[in-house]
């Protein structure tokens, strides 16, 4: 792990390494992304966030584009639970029902039992018992949430734009035996998920770099830049593939064009890749490829996979890794549902690739920070890897390509 401060002094000593000029930039853009506070979408912090990657994009030498789309931002307000004369704070899942400020009293239970307030685990960033608990007839729900080590991970609100199920308050593993306990004894308690709303507009960042035959279908680049928390690793390495595959391509002369759009709204069901792609009529299928760059890329100890919607996609990717010393750990089958803000591009029957590595063990915690959660040698690799290989592609001078040989799926 690395601090921006080793950088710095890297050359008073010939006893340290010479600093890759890559390395640096990783540590000075992710160590500034850190810095900015919680990511979540709409907010002051995201605002100026995009403020921030909007400048990165200018210091490359491209004008990006701040382009807003209509949220009704989650105010949360007084969200605990209360045991007897214990508080224990909590977040409310954003895509259930919430209670106003007096809140829901009854007897704790199992989640599916008869009791009022329902206790269940959400593990990682798996949603069953989430999915359960919108089955359940509970008037409220306590999730107790897991994560690598104990602590706060919140799920994404999948279903913000359609929210259903009752209340619930996601809440720190550490409480778990506490909880469990006072459940298995049907404690009576008041659970609190009382929020405001808030009319407000969050931004996508976009960019384009104009390539020199623009009848070519052009490529399109994609990472989510909104989140929970400081988000160092499960955003930060996306926005650092973006931009360096950015810099490469302003430096070489691509043949197609090449969209770039880093999208808010990613914890809250995706919802900033609607607008943009509702502004670019026929660009799903049009495109040459939509490249998505995963969560936590080149975290620590953490194997990838990747999701190629056909052959020739996968070809590339493979090869564009493999020159950088990067394996491929899984492969995703091409009807697997793809991820996050893919899913719109493959049902609507667009070519797409995704890179993403396995969650690490705080993603969707408080503790996902820099520089502890950032591998830097290893996202170089990644980056470069990807940068040299979208500029490969951006060089292809036909739609009807190698890229789409035998037996490719389009």
């Amino acid at each position: 792990m690395y601090h921006l401060s080793r950088w710095k002094c890297s050359e008073r000593s010939t006893m340290q390494r010479r600093v890759p000029a890559l390395e640096q930039r990783i540590a000075e853009i992710i160590s500034a992304y850190d810095a900015q506070g919680n990511h979540r979408t709409g907010t002051a912090v995201d605002e100026a966030s995009a403020e921030w990657l909007s400048k990165q994009v200018y210091n490359i030498g491209i004008e990006a584009a701040l382009e807003p789309f209509a949220l009704s931002r989650v105010d949360p307000r007084s969200c605990f639970l209360r045991i007897d004369n214990r508080r224990i704070e909590g977040v409310p899942l954003f895509d259930a029902a919430f209670t106003g400020a007096e809140g829901v009293r009854g007897k704790l239970g199992p989640l599916g039992s008869d009791a009022e307030i329902g206790v269940g685990e959400a593990i990682g960033s798996q949603a069953a018992s989430a999915a359960e608990a919108r089955r359940s007839r509970h008037k409220a729900v306590v999730l107790l949430t897991r994560g690598g080590r104990p602590g706060l991970y919140l799920l994404n609100a999948d279903l913000f734009v359609d929210p259903s199920g009752p209340p619930m308050l996601q809440v720190s593993s550490a409480e778990s035996d506490w909880l469990k306990e006072h459940v298995q004894h049907r404690a009576e308690a008041t659970l609190v998920a009382d929020v405001g709303r808030t009319t407000i507009q969050a931004f996508n960042v976009t960019a384009k770099i104009a390539g020199t035959n623009p009848a070519l279908a052009p490529l399109v680049l994609m990472a989510p830049r909104s989140g929970w928390w400081q988000c160092a690793s499960e955003q930060g390495s996306r926005l650092v593939c973006w931009l360096e595959a950015m810099r490469v391509l302003a430096a070489g002369r691509p043949v197609r064009d090449v969209f770039f759009v880093a999208l808010s709204g990613h914890e809250l069901g995706f919802i900033g890749i609607d607008p943009y792609i509702q502004c670019r009529a026929g660009l799903i299928k049009r495109a040459y490829a939509w490249i998505f760059f995963g969560s936590d890329i080149g975290a620590p100890r953490q194997p990838n996979i990747i999701h190629a919607s056909d052959d020739g996609l996968q070809r590339w990717i493979v090869r564009a890794m493999e020159r950088e010393g990067l394996g491929v750990n899984a492969i995703e089958p091409r009807d697997a549902a793809a991820r996050a803000e893919t899913r719109p591009v493959q049902q609507s029957g667009g070519r797409f690739v995704t890179v993403a590595c396995s969650y690490s063990e705080t993603y969707h915690s408080a503790a996902d920070r820099w520089p502890e959660t950032i591998d830097v040698a290893t996202l170089a690799r990644y980056a470069n890897a990807f940068a040299t290989g979208v500029l490969e592609l951006a060089e292809q001078t036909s739609d009807n390509s190698t890229l789409r040989g035998a037996g490719d799926k389009s």
